[in-house]
C-alpha cells in the first residue's frame, strides 16, 4: 500500500500513521510492539526525506508491504544523495535517526530511481 504526501514537516504524522495502518491491514495480528517499530522507522525515513531529500513543493511516497514475520517500508523522494549516518554526539539535537534504523531494522538500504532514490527498511519478527 502506498500514499503520497507533500514533502513538508506536517506530512510526517500522517505518513507514519499510514505505515502502521497499512502493515496492520496487510498482516492482521502483527504484535503491537512491531507496529510501534514500523511506525517509528517510517517516521525516521520520512523525516529524513523531508529534511534532506526534497525541495519545497516536492512530494514523497511511502510504500508498505507486510506479510507474516516481515514488513518493508520504502520512502521515495526526489534527491539522489543517499542518507549518511552521523557520528554519535550528545551535543546535537539531530542525527540519531539512522542509528535507530540500524538498531531496530533487520536491514536497510538505498536504491536509485530515475528521478531520486528509495530508502527502505525491513523489520522482522
Amino acid at each position: 500500500m502506498e500514499a503520497i504526501y507533500l514533502a513538508d514537516p506536517a506530512a510526517a504524522r500522517p505518513a507514519r500513521q499510514h505505515a502502521r495502518k497499512a502493515a496492520a491491514q496487510q498482516c492482521p495480528g502483527i504484535p503491537a510492539d512491531v507496529l510501534d517499530t514500523i511506525e517509528l522507522l517510517a517516521s525516521e525515513l520520512v523525516t529524513n526525506s523531508i529534511r534532506y531529500g526534497s525541495e519545497p513543493g516536492d512530494s514523497l511516497k511511502i510504500r508498505v508491504e507486510a506479510r507474516p514475520g516481515r514488513a518493508r517500508v520504502e520512502v521515495h523522494d526526489t534527491r539522489r544523495r543517499p542518507p549518511r549516518q552521523r557520528p554519535a554526539s550528545d551535543e546535537r539535537a539531530r542525527g540519531r535517526g539512522l542509528h535507530l534504523v540500524e538498531m531496530l531494522a533487520a536491514g536497510w538500504g538505498v536504491t536509485d530511481r530515475p528521478l531520486g532514490k528509495i530508502v527502505w527498511v525491513v523489520i522482522t519478527w
